[in-house]
């Protein structure tokens, strides 16, 4: 086997792989993409044979190692079947966007055969008006939401008639590897550690030529390195405690042009507005049931990727912090949210997070589940197309992510394309018995924040399943 046949995951990868030994960890992101027809077939085909050829990985397979702290290799699936991979359907007409979301509900739930490449692929025919939907299912380790957005441009074409792409060097060129993607078994583990311990004695030979500045800068790494890792010990609502391997699927749709306008009413970012609404429709989700904490645990991505880093694979780290629901007023509470999430994205120890990764890998699984199981919630915001794009010939209408909850009560993501963002939400029916109640606080929640930029801008609010 050649030394381009493998690749072993980085840390952050291997966190979301480790997570699996627990099934309500487990790490997979769905997504659905509706179409205004369904596509042609042949052509759908070789635009994904143009995207393996660009994200190779999808190509391999996981092989774990025997030692639980030395991250599985990406090996060549010699035994790679397309046709297993990518599937089609045909509802029965006229299909329903309820049956959509009922399918892709439980794909989700699905554990992948882990012997065989992570990624399923399935095209849903029948919709009304001979629309279509195509239901994707990835392991996070495979990719982060970024990276899922940089995939959709190489499968997806500026016109319905596309171009032709042979001879592009995504085609030739094999994929960049940084420096840790070259490092395999327990080097990978070393490296991490070595790593932190190489800094140190830099940090070092620096405090002894600048003692006073140096020990300043040491103790805030040492004290966000603290933060970034410190374990949680219980949820912080009453409410949303029990957890469970059940999924329930819904999704909100709104103007990007809307939220956008309030942001910059506020002087904040769309980020800040989303979690704003989010927040509110928490505080009233929580009123409703008659106890409401003055805070809520949040899982927020943040992500490292650069243009030098290549497709797939994740370049994320995950910030875990409280947001309040105290705070009256969405503009109000939009600038706080601003201020915590501003600060938590500038952590000195943001920049060592894969290395983290590697310590935090060599703790058992049940501590650090146990750390992401009392989380309140996920949030995730994805940017899509600004402009129309097109698969095998059919329009893409719209797009919904369904992120994996990590452990807590639910996710959110809010994906935009074109004009419009979707809020899909996936929830653990186990802490969110009803999921209709949530959705209805969360819109809500929506609203609120969009009332404060009252404007000729279409600021509708629709619940999507």
């Amino acid at each position: 086997m050649s030394a381009a046949d493998v690749r072993s995951m980085t840390q952050t990868d291997l966190m979301s792989w480790r997570m699996e030994e627990d099934p309500i960890l487990r790490s997979t992101i769905v997504s659905i993409v509706l179409l205004d027809k369904s596509p042609d077939q042949d052509r759908f085909i070789d635009v994904m044979h143009r995207a393996i050829d660009a994200v190779p990985m999808f190509k391999c397979r996981a092989v774990a190692s025997s030692f639980p702290w030395i991250p599985p290799r990406w090996v060549d699936d010699r035994d790679f079947d397309l046709s297993w991979h990518l599937r089609r359907m045909t509802l029965q007409e006229p299909g329903t966007w309820n049956e959509v979301l009922e399918f892709a509900r439980t794909a989700g739930m699905a554990a992948f055969d882990k012997d065989r490449p992570l990624w399923e692929f399935t095209m849903l025919d029948g919709l009304a008006d001979g629309a279509a939907a195509l239901v994707v299912k990835v392991h996070h380790s495979l990719t982060d939401g970024v990276g899922g957005m940089q995939l959709t441009r190489e499968i997806t074409d500026e016109t319905r008639e596309g171009v032709s792409r042979d001879g592009e060097s995504s085609r030739s060129a094999p994929a960049a590897v940084t420096p840790i993607d070259h490092l395999t078994g327990a080097n990978a583990v070393a490296h991490s550690v070595g790593t932190a311990a190489g800094s140190a004695v830099r940090a070092g030979a620096r405090t002894l030529r600048h003692p006073v500045d140096t020990g300043r800068g040491a103790a805030r790494i040492l004290g966000s390195t603290l933060r970034m890792v410190r374990p949680a010990t219980t949820t912080l609502s009453p409410v949303m405690a029990a957890r469970s391997t059940r999924r329930s699927f819904g999704v909100l749709e709104l103007p990007v042009a809307a939220l956008a306008a309030a942001a910059i009413a506020t002087q904040c970012s769309i980020n800040d507005a989303f979690l704003a609404a989010v927040l509110l429709g928490m505080a009233e989700y929580h009123e409703r049931l008659g106890a409401v904490p003055p805070k809520l645990m949040v899982t927020l991505p943040i992500s490292l990727r650069t243009d030098r880093d290549p497709l797939g694979g994740n370049r994320i780290t995950l910030a875990r912090f409280a947001l309040p629901l105290d705070v009256e007023g969405p503009d109000q509470l939009m600038h706080r949210v601003h201020d915590i999430v501003g600060s938590w994205r500038n952590e000195p120890a943001i920049p060592l997070s894969p290395h983290l990764a590697g310590m935090l890998n060599l703790l058992p699984v049940g501590v650090t589940g146990n750390m992401l199981k009392h989380m309140d919630f996920v949030a995730s915001d994805v940017v899509g197309s600004s402009t129309p794009r097109y698969l095998a010939g059919a329009e893409i209408t719209r797009q919904c992510a369904f992120s994996p909850t990590l452990g807590s009560a639910f996710n959110v993501t809010l994906m935009s394309y074109t004009t419009h963002v979707c809020v899909g939400i996936n929830a653990d029916a186990g802490a969110i018995p009803d999921l209709s109640a949530l959705i209805a606080a969360v819109s809500d929640g929506f609203r609120a924040v969009l009332a404060v930029c009252p404007q000729e801008i279409d600021a509708t609010v629709t619940v999507a399943c």
